[in-house]
């Protein structure tokens, strides 16, 4: 069954996406897997000189999409994995100038090169036992030497090629292909190897795998609101070790003080606690937590870490109850069917009894699970209230008569403060009276006398003016002006009809 890549990484809007995911992949493998091969030297491969060679079948592939007659090849090329391998050579000095092979570790990805130069052909397939074959067998050299192969197929493996076993000469085959939760799966199917060469061609590095982890539990923060997440489940859904969920765990436990790791009956949880208030514990002077230590009371953080503890846990056993309940309502349909299937009474009435127990099965289990709801909504209720009880003596808020001794002190300065306004306003006032006397009223009237006067636009008089003026003053009216009607007699000859 072929490796659905869309789980993995996005789907790509092209007809390249599987290539183009495939490549990723590709590129992924071998870079971290030659990480490894650089802290393997001397440690686990035996050797003391060193060379890396590298090779591919990009010749292969082109062939290929110049059968199938693709357009754009090039970009093709760019977008299709290569089938490249990094091999790792092992020397030891012999005599002065001559050295002598000690081993070889090689790094190689397997993609269908021929599917992928193809139009339209649907997904890839999985890499089954004779391509595998064949591969390792082309790559393997000299048998005298000892070998480890680490094969990927971006598209993955058959059932019947992980079970393998190549009875090779000197060849130790490890498998690697990507999961769907984002790491790698590494096995040598029913071959027993150390767990060192596993970790080489394992090109995630254990901080990765915790970074999933904690990744995970931030994806999963409300869980641990309601109950906690545990090892198992974690490990199982990410495909890892245990030791290493617990790991992720214990980093972010120290990150959060609000998170706590519990074992219960072999379970790990990780769960929230109460928070570590470090004021509550620094304000307790000695007596008090002499009469706390010898009354026998834990305080509220120790009682919300307790019922959180056995809150996870109740829940952790109410998820695995719904577990077993869809299984049994799975196995109830499948009888169902069946029951409709089958034309035997016989068969029907067998089918009959056991969808009867099986829903009494059903019955019994959830009423189990609704019983563990209650118990963790009533342990979720005192956590709750005993959360607001803590949060409220962290505040350290002022008593009743503090607060009214402060009220009245505050109300009496507001009055202070008012008759002191009120005062200052009445220097003010006086000393203004005091600074304007009388002579600064009447300039002060002075200048709006000025202001409300339109100033008179001077004309500069010569002789000549000054005489035509006397005589205009002295001079009799003409006749011409005489004549001229007064305004209201040129009112009255303008109108005719009031004559």
């Amino acid at each position: 069954m072929a490796f659905n890549m869309a789980t993995r990484y996005s789907a790509v809007d092209d007809m390249d996406g599987d290539t183009s995911d495939a490549l990723k992949i590709e590129t992924e493998f071998l870079a971290g897997v030659e990480a490894n091969f650089e802290n393997a030297k001397g440690r686990h491969f035996r050797g003391s000189i060193w060379q890396t060679t590298r090779d591919d079948e990009v010749e292969t592939l082109r062939a290929a999409l110049a059968r199938n007659r693709r357009s754009e090849p090039r970009k093709l090329l760019k977008q299709t994995p290569h089938n490249r391998r990094v091999t790792l050579h092992g020397y030891e000095r012999r005599w002065w100038f001559g050295r002598r092979r000690t081993g070889l570790a090689t790094a190689s990805v397997l993609a269908p090169l021929e599917h992928y130069a193809e139009k339209d052909v649907g997904d890839p397939p999985a890499v089954d036992l004779g391509e595998l074959q064949d591969h390792v067998r082309k790559i393997a050299g000299d048998g005298k030497v000892p070998h480890v192969i680490g094969v990927c197929a971006p598209t993955g493996f058959t059932d019947e090629a992980r079970q393998a076993r190549l009875e090779l000469p000197n060849v130790t085959l490890v498998l690697v292909e990507p999961n769907a939760a984002g790491g790698w799966r590494v096995n040598t199917g029913t071959a027993k190897v150390p767990d060192y060469v596993l970790r080489v061609f394992d090109p995630e590095a254990t901080n990765q795998k915790i970074q999933r982890v904690r990744d995970e539990i931030g994806k999963h923060g409300a869980d641990l609101l309601t109950g906690g997440l545990s090892v198992s489940a974690i490990a199982e859904r990410l495909d890892l070790p245990e030791f290493l969920v617990a790991e992720a765990f214990a980093r972010e436990a120290t990150a959060d003080p609000e998170l706590r790791m519990s074992k219960t009956s072999g379970e790990t949880l990780l769960f929230r606690g109460a928070a570590t208030i470090k004021q509550e514990r620094g304000s307790m002077d000695v007596f008090e937590r002499i009469r706390q230590l010898f009354s026998g009371e834990a305080d509220e953080a120790q009682k919300i870490n307790a019922l959180a503890e056995r809150r996870a846990s109740l829940a952790q056993r109410r998820d695995r109850i719904y577990e077993d309940i869809g299984g049994l309502e799975k196995k109830e349909t499948e009888l169902l069917e069946e029951g409709k299937r089958t034309s035997s009474q016989i068969a029907r009435r067998r089918l009959a009894a056991q969808l009867a127990q099986l829903r009494k099965d059903i019955a019994r289990q959830n009423t189990t699970a609704n019983m563990l709801n209650k118990q963790v909504n009533i342990l979720s209720t005192d956590i709750h209230n005993l959360t607001l009880i803590q949060q409220g003596q962290a505040a350290e808020l002022p008593t009743t008569e503090a607060l009214t001794k402060n009220a009245v002190k505050a109300e009496e300065m507001l009055e202070t403060l008012a008759a002191d306004a009120e005062l200052v306003g009445g220097l003010e006032t006086g000393l203004s009276e005091m600074v304007t006397g009388d002579e600064e009223l009447a300039i002060l009237k002075e200048f709006e006398q000025t202001d409300e006067a339109a100033p008179a636009e001077t004309v500069r008089e010569t002789p000549e003016t000054e005489a035509r003026a006397a005589a205009s003053e002295t001079a009799p009216p003409t006749e011409a002006a005489a004549a001229e009607p007064t305004p209201p007699e040129r009112g009255k000859q303008a109108d005719p009809e009031a004559s």
